[in-house]
């Protein structure tokens, strides 16, 4: 099989998947979540819950609000202790509804009978995955009930799954296509007959063989191509991987459905298979633990609303004092400064790194542009990453607008590559949030 890839840019970065051959595990169920309203791209739900109500585990606790929304659900049968503002990665701090156990909610040990999808049509499958408070579980967050109900002017032909998990160290994505590959199978079937597709390709990086030659033996017969894809970051986006899988190119300010696709994670379909077969909100999900001083690294599967202190304290803690903790991968994950945080639909893995670590990432003491064109040279977008550094630096937004800052991806290769250790990617972040409020 030949391995396809994107034509423009891209890094070679170690990988650094140490959890790859360490199966899921399952936590158990913490005696505290903290479950924010707001986890996902739009709108915080709509709180429907009230302090000292007894929820059930799957109970929604807040109900979609707008267009860009999503529901939330209690993850654990308790009592509603407290309804707060609590620090989460990006933002500081949103309405979250704190559930504790509580004996007075006992666990419903009756099973629910499987649907069978192929008897439901299309509104009632983009209603179980609204209701079921479905997200991308690649990182954005985005609420999936929307991406899949594009306008009637826009023809959909193709179905992306995305099983690249190019970031180092996350190894989730690929732990659940080893473990979970009929119900992922289902997942894309569920996904396919819903959206009416001609062209289904689940696109899986080259560093993972074993799920390459499992899928495409699952596959056999359907009409779904498992493709194999070079290492390079960043392969994973959207962008990048519609042109390695098509040959299309997305337009500057463009979606992916202007070309005719759809992309979606390979975590989304597995837990949209569990909503619409099994009646499973998005209550739980697989997350790599994982760096040099986490005692016990591997994929666990947790429950929404888990503190990070409660998750370290189950896989024995860490060896010493982190240096910095990252919310995702190193290439666009978000660092935090406490454990006090919980994780989130969209917490693919939280990654540990030394005091020696964090400095070798530390983006504060930086230098001069050299205008040597290693950042121009990465770049997957074809931006001019280090005008638009430069431009950040000076605060002149409406010029890096007109850069196109608005088509970066914000992958991080051109802050990797940079010898001027320039913090490029915040200055994009930046740059796009004062342009958003100008708008």
């Amino acid at each position: 099989m030949r391995a396809k890839t994107f034509f423009k840019g891209g890094i070679h970065i170690p990988s650094y998947k140490l959890t790859a051959q360490v199966p899921i595990q399952r936590l158990k169920d913490p005696k505290r979540v903290v479950i924010p309203l707001s986890q996902h791209t739009g709108k915080p739900a709509k709180l429907i819950v009230n302090k000292n109500d007894l929820v059930t585990e799957g109970q929604m606790i807040g109900e979609q609000d707008g267009v860009i929304s999503a529901s939330v659900h209690s993850s654990i049968n308790g009592r509603v202790k407290d309804i707060i503002e609590h620090p989460v990665p990006i933002l500081p701090r949103v309405q979250s509804v704190v559930i504790e156990e509580s004996p007075e909610v006992q666990k419903d040990s009756s099973s629910v009978s499987r649907k069978d999808w192929r008897t439901l049509n299309r509104e009632e499958i983009l209603s179980i995955i609204r209701n079921s408070g479905i997200v991308g579980m690649g990182g954005a967050a985005f609420p999936t009930v929307v991406k899949f109900s594009p306008p009637q002017n826009k023809k959909i032909t193709d179905l992306i799954i995305n099983g690249v998990e190019c970031e180092p160290y996350l190894t989730s994505d690929h732990r659940i296509m080893l473990e979970y590959p009929d119900e992922i199978i289902e997942g894309v079937e569920i996904v396919s007959h819903l959206l009416g597709v001609k062209n289904i390709f689940i696109g899986i990086e080259n560093n993972k063989k074993d799920a390459i030659s499992l899928l495409s033996d699952k596959v056999k017969g359907k009409n779904i191509a498992v493709c194999a894809l070079k290492e390079k970051y960043p392969q994973g986006g959207e962008k990048q991987l519609i042109f390695a899988l098509t040959g299309r190119i997305v337009p500057s300010g463009g979606l992916p459905m202007d070309v005719g696709c759809v992309v979606s994670n390979i975590g989304t379909v597995l837990a949209i298979k569990r909503a619409v077969v099994d009646g499973k909100p998005l209550i739980e999900r697989v997350v790599t633990v994982t760096g040099s001083i986490v005692k016990r690294p591997g994929n666990y599967i947790v429950k929404v609303g888990t503190l990070l202190t409660d998750l370290l304290e189950q896989i024995g803690g860490l060896t010493e004092e982190p240096g910095k903790i990252i919310f995702g991968g190193p290439m666009t994950g978000v660092s935090v400064d406490q454990t006090d945080i919980p994780i989130l639909k969209a917490t693919s893995g939280v990654l540990f790194l030394s005091r020696k670590e964090a400095l070798l990432a530390d983006y504060r003491e930086f230098f001069p542009c050299i205008r040597c064109g290693s950042c121009v040279l990465a770049c997957p977008m074809s931006l001019n990453p280090s005008g638009l550094s430069v431009l950040g630096e000076n605060e002149r937004w409406d010029e890096m607008k007109s850069l196109d800052v608005l088509d970066c991806i914000e992958c991080g290769c051109c802050s990797y590559v940079c010898p001027a250790k320039r913090p490029i990617v915040q200055f994009v972040k930046i740059a796009k949030s004062k342009l958003r409020r100008i708008v």
